[in-house]
């Protein structure tokens, strides 16, 4: 091999000392001439001297949410109202509150329909709300029954009587808004909860021009407010504080000495938190409050002192709805108009003292934590009466017991072990999550079967009935046999009585 591809520089000439021969040969290149190399700067601070931040004590206060199921049996229980709610809606939009089962197919997205069932069937599974109508061999029709018709009309004439309610509970909303309006779009989102009229932007909207207005924004038409009233921009909860402070000046004017109380959080039971996360609510709890009604375009974003804003914002929108509560998207909605965090969702788990967020259902709901009591609403007002009248109708069973009549106590009895059935039933629920809700509703009704495979039975449970038969006094026959009571011992008084024949035999006790 060549000695001159060895080598990658020419040889040095001869002669020359090897020092000065070395010096002589052209150096290599260097790749990395061409980057900037600047010097590194020394750290301000020791590695072990450094400031730490301090973290944000409430803002960033993470709470371990508990699975609660009170609440969640209130969203459990009401999943068959829902879906009877949608179809009622849909139904009322006729003419004549009369429908055919055809027109009602195109309706099946709507309904959360996904897969192909018979809507006859399904219609037949609530006899105290809907009534099939024949007309014809080939035209089906359904209609309310004259129970919930009624409920109908009632809940129609409540809400138009409740009118003024449904204005000032426009005008606190607006109110607690950073430009005091809102879109109209919006405000539908929670009109249900609310307890406003169906059509109130045709209504209430344009019949007080003394509180509202109509205005054009950059997303479609909005509603503004026209007149501040400082005697609406009192939170419920100001009032309830001032209820307390009265509620312990009296019980400081009593007579009997009562060992002082200390200002302990009230927190969900068996809700277990650490020092430092109870220290953090304890903290947040003795905050200076923040009326939703104030001006908070000062306050920073991401700020214990926003965050202070905002929950006072969600609990006053919760206690001026109907049910105290309401699905966690439709708060979302007004991000912009009470500048709320991106995680909403996360900032109501981290208060567990005020608020409960429950996984159930399609979309997550928020609950007053105040305002119930084992699942049920401590104060409840007409349109929560009428609901629990419509849930009733629609507990009603297709085919009904033939057993005797029974007692009042008997059937609260019955309606407290389902209550404690769908309680147990909660844990299996989670289990399918692929499916919908009213997927699942409606797989829970059929049992996974059509109504060919239904198993027809006539309900009579009386052969292993341990109770006497009931004899009538007016099928006596002539014959009758005279049965006396007696003692035991013999004598009219003392000891239980026997009943007997008159020949003395004992008769056969039931």
């Amino acid at each position: 091999m060549d000695a001159k591809l060895l080598l990658p520089f020419t040889s040095a000439p001869a002669g020359l000392h090897p020092a000065a021969a070395a010096a002589s040969l052209p150096k290599s290149l260097f790749l990395g001439a061409s980057l900037p190399l600047h010097p590194r700067a020394p750290p301000p601070f020791p590695l072990r001297l450094r400031p730490r931040t301090p973290a944000a004590v409430v803002a960033q206060a993470a709470v371990k949410r508990r699975k609660e199921i009170p609440f969640d049996n209130v969203i459990q229980r009401d999943k068959k109202l829902k879906l009877v709610l949608k179809l009622r809606n849909i139904l009322v939009a006729q003419p004549d509150r009369v429908m055919s089962l055809r027109d009602l197919g195109r309706f099946r997205r709507d309904l959360g329909l996904t897969r192909k069932r018979r809507l006859i069937a399904l219609l037949k599974r609530f006899p105290g709300v809907f009534e099939i109508v024949e007309e014809g061999v080939y035209s089906l029709k359904f209609r309310l029954t004259p129970a919930a018709e009624r409920l109908y009309l009632d809940e129609l004439q409540l809400k138009n009587e409740s009118e003024g309610l449904a204005v000032t509970k426009l005008r606190k909303l607006l109110m607690m808004s950073q430009d005091r309006r809102i879109l109209i779009e919006k405000i539908a989102h929670l009109k249900h909860d609310l307890g406003l009229p169906p059509e109130f932007r045709d209504t209430i909207c344009l019949r007080y021009p003394q509180y509202f207005r109509i205005v054009r924004m950059d997303r479609g038409p909005g509603l503004e407010l026209t007149h501040w009233d400082p005697e609406l921009a009192v939170s419920a909860a100001e009032l309830a504080e001032e209820e307390n402070r009265a509620r312990e000046a009296e019980e400081r004017n009593l007579i009997i000495d009562r060992p002082l109380k200390f200002n302990r959080v009230k927190l969900p039971k068996g809700l277990k938190l650490t020092r430092g996360e109870a220290r953090r609510i304890a903290q947040f709890k003795e905050m200076p409050y923040i009326s939703p009604y104030a001006d908070f375009s000062h306050l920073r974003s991401g700020s214990a002192e926003k965050e202070k804003h905002a929950c006072g914002v969600v609990h006053e929108i919760l206690s001026l709805t109907v049910e105290k509560r309401t699905l966690v998207d439709h708060l979302t909605h007004f991000r912009e108009e009470f500048r709320f965090s991106q995680s909403l969702r996360g900032m109501i788990i981290r208060h567990p003292d005020m608020f409960y967020v429950s996984f159930k259902g399609d979309r997550d709901s928020v609950f007053l934590r105040e305002a119930y009591k084992d699942s049920q609403l401590i104060e409840k007002n007409k349109l929560v009466l009428i609901k629990e009248k419509m849930r009733a109708l629609v507990a009603v069973s297709r085919f009904p017991r033939r057993i005797g009549a029974r007692t009042s106590e008997e059937a609260e009895g019955a309606n407290g072990a389902v209550q404690l059935s769908n309680e147990g039933s909660d844990e299996e629920y989670d289990e399918d999550e692929g499916l919908s809700d009213m997927e699942d509703f409606i797989s829970e009704l059929s049992g996974g079967n059509s109504d060919a495979d239904y198993q027809w039975g006539d309900g009579w449970f009386g052969e292993n009935d341990d109770s006497p038969p009931d004899f009538a006094d007016d099928d006596l026959s002539p014959q009758e046999v005279k049965v006396t009571m007696k003692n035991a011992d013999g004598s009219a008084n003392g000891g239980a009585a026997v009943p007997v024949f008159p020949d003395g035999r004992p008769r056969e006790r039931w």
